[in-house]
């Protein structure tokens, strides 16, 4: 539902108040600024390299340039999945990481698919071999999209498997990530310490089943690391629903989501021109006024109350396949036709 003029105005003064106190930045040389992850003592950088893009450039040493020039200039904090590209993103990364020293100057996140204790465990070693690493800094049980899915982690031994493998050291914090609707993610906040939650951050989330408004101030409540993602709000051909429809600038998304009060945000690379786009963006941060947040709300504020730009929230297209099918859903039934 669409806020009120009177909840609208008061909703940005205190996102922007919540921002000013919230994010805790610290400048870090030459790299880029960096802000707390929650309560676990890790800084992070303020921009984190997201895994499917990286699973989606064809050139392998191109993949590994773009991993190498992101590192190089102070993006620490990089992101995959179990079942990106079928396993390539993360075969990529353990390659990209593998010399140089480059992994132990990276906080590494990867997610896990898996409900149960035996999958969980099997997506958690074939990840650690991929990436080539003894260790993954946070790992995230991926998509909590359904309403059964905070039932089915638990009960059925997912969350316990994570607890043994941070108990075992190959594992150093735990989380889980969602973009369907918040209340999935407040039920699952209540069952668990979580170290952090992945979600939707952008301009037209402010609008629409939002997280920001929902789920932010609970993670902040908790001392949970919120990480965000869908900046641009998504699109299946790997460029942003809000460039494409004209909703506002790709610069103007990404600072909107930079000055909410999060610890970093997920975004995706598939050339060197959008990493120097991203890094030009993060490395002269400045958090929104509340008078130009405002004024980007208000502008994007008729079209945004309705899912039309966020579909990975308003339609199931977006949910990936192993998901669907882990919950019976075929591609007919998605489109409406079984």
């Amino acid at each position: 539902m669409t806020a009120t003029r009177r909840e609208f105005l008061a909703g940005t003064a205190a996102t922007v108040a919540l921002t000013m106190v919230g994010n805790g930045q610290s400048g870090s040389g030459s790299g880029l600024p960096k802000r707390p992850l929650g309560k676990t003592g890790v800084e992070v950088s303020i921009l984190c390299l997201g895994g499917w893009h990286i699973g989606s450039i064809r050139d392998d040493n191109e993949a590994i340039r773009i991993m190498h020039a992101a590192l190089d200039e102070g993006i620490t904090f990089f992101d995959n999945a179990w079942e990106y590209h079928d396993g390539r993103s993360e075969e990529l990364m353990g390659r990209a990481l593998a010399s140089g020293g480059r992994r132990q100057k990276v906080f590494l996140m990867t997610k896990c698919c898996g409900r149960d204790a035996k999958t969980a465990r099997q997506h958690l070693e074939e990840s650690l071999r991929r990436l080539r690493t003894d260790v993954i800094d946070l790992w995230q049980f991926h998509e909590i999209n359904y309403d059964n899915d905070p039932e089915w982690l638990i009960e059925r031994g997912a969350l316990a498997e994570g607890i043994r493998a941070k108990k075992e050291g190959k594992v150093r914090f735990l989380g889980f990530t969602g973009h369907k609707s918040p209340h999935i993610h407040l039920a699952l906040l209540d069952k668990f310490a979580w170290d952090t939650v992945q979600m939707p951050i952008n301009v037209c989330d402010y609008f629409y089943r939002s997280f920001l408004h929902q789920v932010v101030p609970q993670c902040h409540k908790l001392g949970i690391g919120a990480i965000g993602m869908k900046s641009l709000g998504g699109g299946s051909n790997g460029h942003g629903r809000f460039v494409v429809e004209k909703v506002c600038s790709a610069a103007e998304a990404r600072r909107f989501a930079l000055s909410q009060p999060i610890s970093s945000l997920v975004v995706g690379v598939d050339s060197m021109e959008v990493l120097h786009q991203d890094l030009a963006v993060a490395r002269n941060f400045q958090p929104m006024t509340q008078e130009e947040m405002q004024a980007l709300l208000q502008r994007v504020k008729t079209v945004a109350g309705d899912g039309r730009h966020e579909r990975f929230k308003s339609t199931q297209f977006y949910d990936s396949t192993y998901h669907r099918r882990q919950h019976y859903l075929t591609e007919e039934a998605v489109r409406g036709r079984g």
